[in-house]
């Protein structure tokens, strides 16, 4: 099946509006980003949402209950139509358990209602969240294994250099079996996934500044046996191989000889 050209080459932007703001500074603990998406189609389109290790808590003005989205571990899609409008709470990697009460492993791949004191409608806006926000979180902010789960994940995006989870293990002082509790217990997907997930963005990013992407390269140094792998990887985080997903970014990218794996559809922000 042919892409959705509305999601080709930016021209997503012609029928949706994203912002995003920092939070205040009694919730900087917790929270990355509020966010909120505004649509207009005429006809559906579906999205696609490309997974990240984030808890999101998400509302939609008027309409139902404010949910929790826990991590996902690869790409969803959700089909738009008409108008309308999403307000959303990013929280930062590891720091979403104070939220949810349980292990955030129990959320992967899940969307399950926020409960008190969310009942009820979304709220219209970012300041109705924030508010609703104070009410449940500690205002001493994450406690320390929340703190340390943040710094793991923060680790991985700041060091190309952390390929393997033992490697992860070393440098946050723990046992891989630890690592893995802590992960489990805290980010909600494993210190595998999170490795491989942040490497493979690292091509979204060589993609998006229109770059000549070597893939045999690309391969190698991300710890590939070969780019038939990187392709399976990629297409199983995103739903496209990435001679496909470059068409989103238009021509600038030359798709170099990566076998194909199937899957098309627009990518955009959660």
């Amino acid at each position: 099946m042919d892409a959705d050209p509305r999601g080709l080459s930016g021209e997503w932007a012609r029928y949706q509006r994203h912002h995003s703001e920092p939070p205040p500074p009694d919730l900087a603990g917790f929270v990355d980003r509020f966010w909120t998406v505004d649509w207009d189609y005429a006809r559906p389109f579906l999205q696609k949402i490309v997974p990240y290790p984030q808890v999101h808590l998400t509302g939609e003005p008027g309409v139902g209950p404010l949910r929790i989205s826990g991590p996902a571990s690869r790409f969803v899609t959700r089909e738009l139509r008409g108008r309308g409008r999403v307000v959303g709470v990013a929280f930062r990697p590891g720091t979403a358990r104070a939220l949810a009460g349980v292990p955030v492993a129990t959320l992967a791949d899940r969307r399950v209602p926020a409960g008190a004191p969310f009942d009820g409608p979304g709220p219209p806006d970012v300041d109705g969240l924030a508010e609703r926000l104070r009410a449940v979180l500690p205002p001493d902010g994450p406690d320390r294994a929340a703190r340390d789960a943040h710094d793991l994940v923060a680790a991985v995006v700041a060091d190309r250099e952390l390929t393997r989870v033992d490697r992860l293990a070393r440098h946050g002082g723990y046992s891989v079996r630890s690592l893995q509790r802590i992960f489990h217990e805290h980010v909600g997907l494993g210190p595998k996934w999170v490795i491989r997930r942040y490497r493979l963005h690292e091509v979204t990013e060589l993609m998006a500044g229109g770059a000549p992407v070597h893939w045999a390269e690309v391969a190698a140094t991300l710890g590939y046996t070969d780019q038939a792998h990187l392709s399976r990887d990629f297409a199983g985080l995103f739903g496209e191989p990435p001679t496909v997903y470059a068409r989103r970014y238009g021509p600038r990218v030359p798709a170099g000889p990566v076998p194909p794996s199937g899957g098309s559809g627009p990518v955009l922000p959660s």
